[in-house]
């Protein structure tokens, strides 16, 4: 006791120092129960009270009323301000059992803003009800392979101190189970925990556990809320397990600089490494130019990859020719070519010609924009513009105009297409810098959110260097300033995907981008002004990407094959997937690791390269895809899917377009670079 008092003691200490109040790990802010499970009956829930335990290393036991068969002991000890809570569970009988803790905050819940990276961003309120957001609970636990890092933090708006609780057990261990809500027993041994936060008589608290539940609901596939579920895992008579959390309280100036604290934190404690491969960039590129060549459909009057809605169990072309988004024609069309030239491949120059010939030809609408999706199966045309798509099928043209410029040829009709295109661009921002997220050929606007701003931001950068003109570059620079009022200073990243409107990081990565691009182009105090907003978003899409490893049952695919999950990308909270979206995130990083001196990001920045190389399917090596190089989508790494096949598989339908486009400009480091220098 007197230990755990000097413990405490250091603690308060330190970090009064630092302007937070510590609040002791005592009986005043800790509440625990065990639930115990007989198989074929409701579980018993035991509260646990804390007390000390004296002449053993583990300095607190957590006792119920009731004699129970199981022993629960902690071991608390502090080092560097963090507290280590080390736990053993030890079965005097044979038990199936679920341990849960709290840890009271002294704040009011009203007061804080919460953080599960990858998951849960301040409150969720970008999110729809029928996804986990406060719209439906102000209370969530989830399961801790949801997460980007198994980490909940509490922000407190008010006071500026936070706190957090990081699971640092080795993740080794998966099994599957039979049903997905309510009280289910676990068929093997799990390494997978629980986190979240509660409202508990109005105070913030931390909510903890082992092995997983996620209450009030559980999200099991797109736009879907399913019963609550806990889980029971059996421990032997005799036989003892440890979990162990790690409490961490700190002070920061607002939410962005708690989130960059505590991606820092996580990542210094998880310290990912390379995933090892005998992939290089060669064989990467080689292997994905399959996708070039099998997935081309000459016969339509718009020449295209076939690279959306395919199925994976034979990858045949479909109807659907998708500008940008998932199908990303024009820049695949454009790394074809470019790789054609370079390897001396005839089929692949004629093929990525003939797509840009179509295009120019039959792929406008009368007011000039890209015809963004056809589908020639059904004979449908999308009416309805997104500012996304537009913007990267420019960005495609933009490289491609440049490229065949510095190589002697010009293509003054698709110039003009694009320079009408930039000027139509002109017209659609609002007076606040932002662009609509979705309109129609007169310019209506059907979805005025402004959150895919940035995705328009590279192209006028591009126009300005390519056509020297002045008013597209005015026009980025004022969507910056959208950027910086609206999502960057608020940690408000939104609805930049276009099959959700949720928080999700590819807003933060396109804001993140956006502004590195303008840094790339400017001078002086304007340059450190960019750059400094390019690496606040920078945390924000850092944020998304695991930082360990998610643990897989046998009979699960990913697991099977050897899938390491640090370096991937969660997408959003509505789409609980990882993916190997990246496209020119890793050139971000690695531009603001030279300017800031930031070593994180250059070392991470290898972690998703060396890890979004492993899916690679060849032959003899097809990673669950019917042919080679056609890069599987919706990776699906936790009890979620997008209706079909749950953990450990893909869905049966993907989009192979865009996974290919975004691992060829990962692995064509400093592209724009080039190009704005």
């Amino acid at each position: 006791m007197v230990m755990l008092k000097k413990s405490i003691i250091s603690i308060v200490l330190m970090l009064s120092a630092l302007g937070v109040m510590a609040q002791p790990y005592d009986a005043s802010h800790i509440s625990a129960a065990i639930a115990l499970k007989i198989p074929g009956n409701p579980a018993v829930n035991y509260p646990l009270t804390m007390t000390s335990n004296s002449n053993c290393s583990y300095n607190l036991k957590m006792v119920a009323k009731e004699k129970i068969p199981v022993s629960v002991l902690q071991q608390v000890s502090e080092q560097n301000g963090i507290k280590k809570i080390k736990m053993q569970i030890t079965a005097l009988e044979n038990i199936y059992f679920n341990y849960s803790q709290q840890f009271a905050t002294d704040s009011p819940h009203n007061d804080c803003l919460f953080y599960m990276p990858g998951f849960w961003y301040r409150r969720n309120l970008r999110s729809p009800k029928e996804a986990p957001s406060f719209h439906t609970s102000d209370s969530w636990t989830v399961r801790e392979d949801r997460l980007s890092t198994p980490l909940t933090g509490i922000f407190n708006e008010k006071s500026g101190e936070y706190i957090s609780v990081l699971r640092v057990d080795s993740f080794i261990n998966e099994a599957l189970i039979t049903h997905k809500e309510g009280e289910v027993i676990i068929s093997g041994k799990t390494s997978i925990g629980f986190t979240g936060f509660e409202n508990i008589n109005g105070i913030a608290s931390l909510s903890f556990g082992y092995p997983y539940q996620e209450t009030p609901k559980s999200y099991i596939r797109k736009l879907t809320l399913a019963p609550s579920i806990k889980s029971f895992q059996f421990l032997k008579k005799g036989e003892s397990i440890i979990v162990t959390w790690n409490i961490k309280q700190g002070k920061a100036d607002d939410f962005a600089d708690f989130v960059k604290q505590t991606w820092e934190y996580s990542y210094d404690t998880y310290k990912p490494m390379e995933v090892k491969t005998n992939y290089s960039v060669d064989m990467m590129k080689r292997v994905m130019s399959n996708f070039f060549t099998s997935s081309f459909v000459g016969d339509k009057p718009l020449k295209y990859y076939s690279g959306v809605g395919l199925r994976t169990d034979d990858c045949k072309s479909t109807g659907s020719a998708e500008v940008g988004f998932v199908g990303r024609i024009l820049l695949n069309a454009f790394n074809a070519l470019e790789y054609g030239k370079q390897q001396n491949r005839k089929e692949l120059q004629d093929n990525a010609y003939d797509i840009f010939d179509s295009y120019l030809k039959n792929g406008f609408s009368e007011a000039g924009f890209f015809k963004e999706f056809v589908d020639y199966n059904t004979n449908y045309e999308e009416q309805v513009h997104s500012i996304r798509r537009q913007s990267e099928g420019i960005y495609a043209m933009l490289h491609f105009l440049q490229y065949e410029k510095q190589n002697g040829r010009k293509h003054p009709e698709w110039e003009k297409r694009m320079k009408g295109m930039l000027d139509i661009f002109l017209k659609l921002q609002n007076s606040d810098g932002s662009f609509p997220r979705k309109f129609k050929d007169d310019l209506f606007v059907v979805d005025k959110s402004g959150g895919s701003t940035p995705s328009a931001t590279l192209p006028l950068v591009m126009g300005y260097k390519f056509f020297k003109n002045k008013r597209y570059l005015e026009s980025a620079k004022k969507s910056a300033a959208y950027l910086e009022n609206e999502l960057i200073s608020k940690s408000d990243y939104f609805s930049s995907t276009l099959d959700a409107n949720c928080e999700d990081k590819e807003a933060s990565l396109y804001a993140a981008t956006a502004t590195y691009y303008l840094a790339l182009v400017t001078q002086g105090t304007e340059q450190q002004h960019y750059a400094s907003l390019a690496k606040k978003a920078a945390y924000f899409a850092l944020s998304w990407y695991y930082v360990w490893d998610v643990p897989f049952a046998q009979g699960q695919m990913l697991g099977d094959i050897g899938l390491k999950t640090r370096g991937w990308g969660n997408v959003s909270v509505e789409n609980n997937h990882i993916d190997v979206f990246v496209f020119e995130f890793n050139s971000v990083l690695k531009w603001l690791a030279r300017k800031y001196n930031e070593s994180r990001f250059t070392d991470f920045s290898k972690v998703i390269e060396s890890s979004m190389k492993q899916l690679l399917p060849y032959e003899g090596n097809l990673c669950g895809v019917a042919k080679e190089g056609y890069y599987p989508e919706v990776v699906q790494h936790t009890n979620w899917d997008y209706g079909r096949n749950g953990k450990g598989f893909y869905n049966d339908i993907f989009a192979p377009g865009w996974t290919v486009a975004s691992l060829w400009e990962l692995f064509s480091l400093g592209r724009s670079e080039a190009y704005l220098k």
